[in-house]
């Protein structure tokens, strides 16, 4: 599941990206085979730790199981 990491607060994507121009149909982010296509990945998971992206529109993205 991807979230936005938005300061000390965890938002779903759905509040994010229903108004990006980048995003799909439905108002999600574009997410293809294990990857941000409307961003880049920051970081690799390490251990117990998500998988960092951030978004063309600036910010951060992380995927969460």
């Amino acid at each position: 599941m991807l979230v936005i990491l938005a300061d000390e607060h965890v938002l779903s994507t759905q509040q994010v990206c229903q108004g990006c121009l980048l995003a799909t149909h439905q108002g999600l982010p574009r997410w293809s085979h294990g990857n941000l296509k409307c961003g880049r990945k920051l970081s690799v998971a390490e251990n117990s730790q998500p998988t960092l992206y951030e978004c063309r529109m600036g910010f951060r993205v992380a995927n969460i199981d």
